[in-house]
């Protein structure tokens, strides 16, 4: 019996309620990679429409950006995993030259640097918290970084053996700090970052915000000795 190949790239989606964004988002995963929607408690409907579009659904109980994710990059089984908001403000395939990156071996880890296009793309102050956060990554790590966007791509089993442990809003910083630690070569490039579809959970509020960089804040307190990790 001829084994069907390997999936080239799975491409995570955590998802709270976002059954308006969702057709837009899987119209534009490219051809051959596996959409893994992670619900995360939706009541919108949104896991079954994802599964009626062709993504495999995952279920994470635990409520968490960084629970679903975490849920998503244990389902993946590609050799690449990428990682993108379900709500269609940022395009996962701008994440095609990002995975090129990956596999010609020029980076470990690449990062989308949001650029706001659109009113209301990016409030004030969740850019005001990002920027805040972008600065004391510089201290703890020395990366230049100007983002700390959800738009991502690295390989699986690399990030898995980081043991990453935040399943809140620090999940992203903590990946980045885990593997800044374990000397993995990371790169940023301009993406631009739309308004989003429906409403925020995070950034669209002040209270939002300062729950994520709380979360982030402790991630970044973390020595290298506690963060662990030096998988490349």
């Amino acid at each position: 019996m001829t084994l069907p190949p390997p999936r080239k790239v799975d491409v995570v989606l955590p998802c709270l309620n976002e059954a308006e964004a969702l057709p837009w988002v899987l119209a534009r995963i490219p051809d051959g990679w596996r959409a893994l929607v992670v619900d995360n408690g939706s009541t919108d409907g949104s896991a079954d429409l994802a599964r009626t579009l062709g993504a495999t659904v995952v279920h994470e109980p635990r409520r968490g950006f960084g629970a679903a994710c975490h849920a998503g990059l244990s389902a993946a089984d590609a050799d690449i995993v990428c990682f993108c908001d379900c709500d269609a403000s940022l395009d996962p395939a701008l994440l095609v030259p990002f995975v090129d990156e990956i596999r010609s071996g020029a980076a470990d880890l690449v990062l989308g640097r949001r650029r706001a296009r659109g009113r209301g793309a990016w409030p004030a102050h969740a850019r005001a918290g990002n920027l805040a956060l972008a600065r004391m990554l510089r201290h703890r790590t020395g990366l230049r970084l100007h983002d700390l966007g959800p738009l991502r791509a690295t390989r699986r089993e690399p990030l898995l053996a980081l043991g990453l442990t935040d399943r809140r809003s620090g999940y992203p910083l903590e990946m980045v700090v885990r593997a800044a630690d374990a000397d993995w070569r990371i790169a940023e490039h301009d993406v631009p970052y739309l308004p989003r579809t429906g409403a925020s959970k995070v950034t669209g509020t002040w209270r939002g915000t300062w729950q994520a960089v709380r979360d982030m804040s402790r991630v970044l307190r973390e020595s290298p000795d506690q963060a662990g990790g030096t998988a490349r």
